[in-house]
């Protein structure tokens, strides 16, 4: 599907990557990981051919489409969400035109005689017949679907797409490519705007995605959940394995572990093998034997020990003076944006100490809530800071917040007062910007880099109340767990708002759901959260069930036409039983085969059609399983 050889990529004279090498097949979910800066984006755009590569071949086979979600990303202003996602269709909105002009033709002409008339009845019959196999009559429907998956509700598909934010215009983009018949996706940190319900469903869309995915994603529960191999981008090389992200790690270094143990052997073979040349070359009887030695030394491959980038950022977050017990008191507090009623009669609580995470759907009144804390926006309510409350905020836009056309250094300079201003070069040397790299300007920084440095900033200014808006978009895994340890040992009060689930787990004591203007409380970490929230839904389909069943209750019938029937049903349902057990283990074989030996598996003719076929057989007979259960559950 798309071959990369001995690819190479430098900036500056430094090489980014230097002769990579891999291979994408149809059911590839590769995540690609790798440090901030390591050239995970860039790789991306080369593979989109957005960018000239200095040597190697990247080979797309013939006819494959790719699709390429950047992190930037323009709109045309004026349309309609469902309007712009329609975009997705060039071709079938190109057919609705001609097949309009058409009928507007036949509506106006009466020569029906005529071959011109004629002509356009076939071209009628031809366009209506494309328009269908393109999927003309579904693509409305499919369309709403994917945006609702996303997050969106009916009443936002005739809102214009420039009245949302940047989180919501990148989801319709990713609904846009979601809707495309692409055969490769390229998806560069999709789910930074995603809260956690919408990831739930774009795990559950990518695992049943047949073509290749390349994802570049900090999100290790999300690569976990969805990726089957993973291309570590580390000092320039790269290290690929048919695993997801945390089996990736356990395999990486018991390799790593394997290659330091084959190394001690092989210098102390080199060690013996030396002492004995120096023994033997002294003694003219044995100098053959020595100069036999020294060949077979030089022909020795040297092993060497895959080298890792283990630089990480160095965070704590240091607590001024010690507040009042209560830190933030919220009494009907409100929040309209003109007509749209965000937040409703919102009554909070946060005492000293605690660490609280705020979740829910993009749009609920999450930041919203966290810029009338801090002071950024204006509301109706009650809202009151306790005594010696100093907050520390970090905004999930910060990297916007900075000056491009500032280096490094003069960023943080300009925020230090004269008692930390001695200490910046310091500060920016924990936080990787070492030596000549402080003189960058902000504007050639990655998106991650941004964040480090914004975060760097924080530190210069005393707190004792931390509040995060979403502080791990772009931040690499590395920087995410040192980001973590430091809120875990943060003495002061917490607050995070983040779809992060890997982030947040352990992490804090209590979560409020933002949900229909209002808030509601969960004693627990983000686990305990989506347990709940599981508990309730379930509940709430039992609930549906009981009322269904109330409804329609079983016909009883001891006729002898009913009794054979439901011996006849019961057979069909033994016979779906017995097929759907037999088709479960053939494609648990094969999972089992994938895992163990990939491209062996794969390599097999047609490997692909009769796997999806296995599949959708399955999930017919599933259907047919469902169907005689209700029918001899009818009969008695």
């Amino acid at each position: 599907m798309l071959n990369v050889h001995n690819l190479s990529v430098s900036f500056g004279g430094e090489y980014l990557f230097e002769e990579i090498s891999f291979r994408l097949n149809g059911g590839n979910r590769a995540g690609l990981v790798g440090k901030n800066g390591a050239g995970k984006s860039t790789l991306l755009k080369l593979l989109n051919k957005d960018m000239a590569l200095d040597t190697g071949v990247i080979a797309i086979e013939k006819d494959i489409k790719i699709g390429f979600l950047r992190q930037d990303i323009d709109f045309v202003e004026g349309r309609s969400v469902l309007e712009e996602a329609y975009q997705a269709f060039e071709e079938i909105k190109s057919l609705e035109l001609k097949l309009d002009e058409i009928n507007h033709q036949l509506a106006e002409r009466t020569d029906y005689e005529s071959d011109s008339y004629s002509q356009l009845i076939v071209d009628l019959s031809d366009i209506t017949h494309h328009y269908e196999i393109l999927g003309g009559y579904n693509y409305q429907g499919e369309t709403e679907k994917i945006l609702q998956g996303l997050g969106f509700r009916r009443e936002d598909f005739d809102k214009k797409t420039e009245t949302f934010s940047g989180g919501w215009r990148m989801r319709i983009e990713l609904a846009k490519l979601l809707l495309q018949t692409n055969d490769v996706l390229l998806l560069d940190e999709p789910t930074n705007h995603l809260d956690i319900e919408s990831i739930i469903w774009f795990e559950q869309f990518l695992n049943n995605y047949t073509g290749a995915v390349v994802i570049v994603s900090h999100d290790k529960m999300f690569l976990d959940n969805v990726t089957n191999r993973t291309i570590e981008i580390s000092l320039g090389r790269i290290y690929d394995y048919n695993k997801p992200y945390s089996e990736y790690l356990v395999l990486r270094n018991e390799i790593k572990q394997q290659q330091v143990n084959a190394q001690k052997n092989q210098e102390k073979e080199i060690q013996q093998a030396e002492r004995l040349i120096e023994k033997f070359r002294a003694k003219s009887t044995k100098a053959s034997m020595a100069q036999s030695l020294i060949k077979k030394l030089d022909k020795i491959e040297r092993i060497e020990v895959d080298e890792d980038d283990n630089s990480v950022m160095s965070l704590r977050f240091p607590v001024s003076v010690t507040p009042g017990k209560v830190v933030v008191e919220i009494e009907g507090l409100s929040k309209a944006y003109g007509n749209n009623l965000v937040l409703n009669d919102i009554n909070l609580l946060i005492e000293r100490d605690s660490k609280t995470a705020f979740v829910g759907q993009n749009g609920q009144g999450k930041s919203t809530l966290a810029k009338i804390i801090v002071g950024e926006l204006k509301h109706e309510g009650h809202l009151k800071l306790g005594h010696n409350v100093q907050i520390g905020y970090f905004a999930q836009n910060q990297a916007e917040y900075l000056d491009g056309n500032k280096t490094i250094l003069d960023t943080m300079i300009d925020a230090a007062n004269e008692k930390n201003r001695s200490k910046v070069r310091d500060i920016l040397g924990s936080f990787l910007f070492r030596g000549d790299e402080v003189d960058k300007f902000v504007k050639v920084l990655s998106g991650g880099e941004r964040n480090r440095l914004a975060l760097a900033k924080m530190l210069l200014q005393p707190f004792n109340v931390l509040v995060m808006d979403e502080p791990t978009n772009h931040l690499d895994i590395k920087s995410k767990n040192v980001l973590k340890q430091a809120c875990l040992n943060f003495e002061g009060t917490l607050i995070l708002v983040s779809h992060d689930r890997d982030f947040l787990q352990g992490l804090t004591n209590k979560v409020y759901e933002f949900k229909d203007q209002k808030i509601r409380e969960y004693l627990g970490d983000v686990d305990f959260y989506l347990e709940q929230r599981k508990v309730e839904n379930f509940r709430a389909i039992e609930k549906k069930q009981a009322v269904v069943s109330e409804k329609i209750k079983p016909k009883a019938s001891n006729s002898f036409q009913d009794q054979k029937k439901l011996k006849s049903l019961k057979n069909q349902l033994s016979s779906v039983e017995s097929k759907v057990s037999s088709l479960e283990k053939e494609i648990k074989d094969i999972d089992h085969n994938l895992t163990v030996d990939y491209d062996a598996t794969i390599a097999k003719d047609n490997f692909f059609e009769g796997y999806q076929a296995k599949k959708k057989k399955l999930e017919t007979l599933m259907q047919n399983w469902e169907t005689l259960t209700l029918a001899i559950e009818e009969l008695g």
